[in-house]
């Protein structure tokens, strides 16, 4: 019975879901970048088992991919290279949910999942992974708001709210048209 527990559990490993940020002219790690990486390392070391960590975001406007960037970091932070799956499709929020949806289920995941990104962005993840199928579920975001100013703050809040419904819809037109 206990070895049946511990089997199920295995079969229900976590996926972390990072989602992207941009990457500095010199290849870095933004500031946004790195919080969001740090803040789902910290709460990937919470749960119960090692969960799969998948990174997400192509090439931006500077390389290399915003994945390959997050998983060096995770690398640096201790994450084992077993533990890391690469999304370097993504080229905005919508088309990383569903690339990662798509590479979850090639994998045959199971377990749950968990969208790590800046608290003005988890809202939208948290509903497009649904969209696209995944019991998605937020994870704690960084504990620095991604901009430091007030304007910056409330650009990125009023960005998320125009983009949202746009991006459930388009979801939602891919879903009945069995495209997701």
């Amino acid at each position: 019975m206990a070895r049946r527990a511990r089997e199920g559990r295995r079969a229900e490993r976590a996926a972390v879901v990072i989602f992207g940020a941009a990457v500095r002219p010199d290849g870095s790690a933004s500031m946004t970048l790195l919080r969001r990486v740090q803040a789902a390392a910290v709460f990937g070391r919470r749960l119960a088992a090692e969960p799969l960590y998948v990174p997400t975001g192509g090439v931006g406007r500077h390389g290399p991919s915003e994945a390959s960037v997050m998983a060096g970091l995770l690398t640096d932070l201790g994450v084992p290279d077993a533990r890391i799956l690469l999304e370097e499709t993504g080229t905005d929020t919508l088309s990383s949910a569903r690339a990662v949806a798509a590479l979850l289920r090639a994998r045959g995941h199971a377990g749950p999942v968990y969208a790590a990104t800046s608290a003005y962005h988890l809202a939208r993840c948290v509903l497009l992974l649904r969209l696209a199928g995944l019991p998605a579920r937020p994870s704690p975001p960084p504990p620095f708001p991604a901009g430091q100013d007030f304007r910056t703050r409330w650009y990125w809040r009023l960005r998320e709210l125009a983009a949202l419904p746009v991006d459930v819809a388009l979801m939602l037109a891919r879903r009945l048209s069995k495209r997701v």
